[in-house]
This record gives structure tokens, C-alpha cells and sequence, in this order.
């Protein structure tokens, strides 16, 4: 059975078992999973099973829902796709079977994990500098952004930046906002290395793994 992650620092808070029924999720205590949190709305989005997958569909939130760092209205879930609600993360499940350790995961797991910093360099922001720990990091203006853009041009929701394994994947949230990489101008998703230049919609920082 499907199942949903409510995440915090990767580790699981809440687990709802997914059935064929519908799992609303919102601020409001009616629903299936409630939020007390100003960015979610009353009924923010709700997942529901539709034939062979699972679909989620934001029900006109005021924030927006994100997966894998992408605002979407309507998208079916894979499983390990990544959910972002207001300032809430979680995670899709739909492995049909525990996974056992394997040779070769044990040795990704002894891999030494490296953080990435977000140093801003040009624009206002609410610090100079962002230690990036989270799954999933939102850039923008909204309460329920991560990093703080501030300035009245500054775009609501920017961009997202998502945390794989040993990488570090950006992506505008907005077709109108323009990220560039030392330079050029990127459309989609965007690995960073070390050192990279970032511009996002005129707020420049640089990106770099912590010591």
C-alpha cells in the first residue's frame, strides 16, 4: 500500500496509508492531514486514486503545491517524488516491498556526505549565508520560503532547490523568473558544483559544499 511522509530533517513525523479513498490535506481540522501553518490553505490540495496511480491536485491554494521542486495544479506521483505544502515536506511511497540492504547501498551509506552553503552576494535577503540541510530549499519572497528575497519586485516563489544523494539540483518556480549559472541563462532542472555563480531573478549567490 501507497503510503505519505510527513519529513522533517528526513526524519518521518506522521505516516498516512493511502487507500483508493481521497486524502485532503489543508490548515483546517477536517481534513485528512491538517497543517497549522499561515502558507497552507483551508483545503490546500488533496491525493486520490485514479484508475493505476495516484494523482495530486491543488485545490487553488494561495502558495501553491510543489513536487520535486516543480509548482504543479494536477501530477501523478512516482514513488520518492518529493511534496511541498506551505513550509511542509513530504514524500511519496509507493514501494511494493522493504528494501534490504545490498553491497552496494551500504557503500553509498558509508559515503561522506557533503552540505551545501548558499552565500548571497547582491540583494536583500534575511541572511548572508544559508547552510543547505533540507531536502528541499524555496528562494523567494513567501512566508514560506526558506531563503528570504526581499524587495518589492522580489518574485513570491523563485526558485527550489532539492537535495539528492550527493547533489544539489535548482529550478525556477516560475516560467517568468530567469536563473542564471556563471553566466548563462538555464531552464529546467540544474546541477550545481562547487563554486557555481547564481543568479535568480537578480539576486546573486554563490554556491559551495561546506568544509
Amino acid at each position: 500500500m501507497a503510503k505519505l511522509y510527513l519529513m522533517s530533517d528526513d526524519i518521518v513525523q506522521q505516516e498516512i496509508a493511502l487507500s483508493d479513498g481521497i486524502v485532503t490535506i489543508g490548515r483546517l481540522p477536517n481534513n485528512t492531514l491538517a497543517m497549522d501553518d499561515a502558507a497552507v490553505s483551508g483545503h490546500h490540495c488533496r491525493i486520490r486514486w485514479e484508475i493505476d496511480h495516484y494523482l495530486i491536485e491543488d485545490n487553488d491554494s494561495l502558495n501553491g503545491v510543489y513536487v520535486n521542486g516543480e509548482q504543479i495544479f494536477k501530477a501523478i506521483l512516482k514513488n520518492g517524488d518529493d511534496i511541498l505544502v506551505g513550509k511542509h515536506f513530504l514524500r511519496f511511497d509507493d514501494s511494493d516491498s522493504v528494501k534490504t540492504s545490498t553491497p552496494e547501498s551500504v557503500a553509498v551509506a558509508a559515503t561522506v556526505e557533503r552540505t551545501g552553503v548558499l552565500t548571497a552576494l547582491d540583494g536583500k535577503t534575511d541572511s548572508p549565508k544559508y547552510v543547505l540541510n533540507s531536502k528541499l530549499t524555496v528562494i523567494g519572497k513567501s512566508d514560506m520560503a526558506t531563503i528570504k528575497l526581499k524587495g518589492f519586485f522580489a518574485p513570491k516563489v523563485a526558485a527550489n532547490l532539492m537535495r539528492r544523494e550527493q547533489k544539489y539540483i535548482i529550478a525556477s518556480a516560475d516560467k517568468d523568473v530567469k536563473i542564471s549559472i556563471n553566466g548563462e541563462h538555464i531552464t529546467g532542472q540544474h546541477e550545481l558544483n562547487d563554486g557555481d555563480a547564481i543568479d535568480v531573478a537578480g539576486f546573486k549567490f554563490q554556491f559551495a559544499f561546506q568544509e
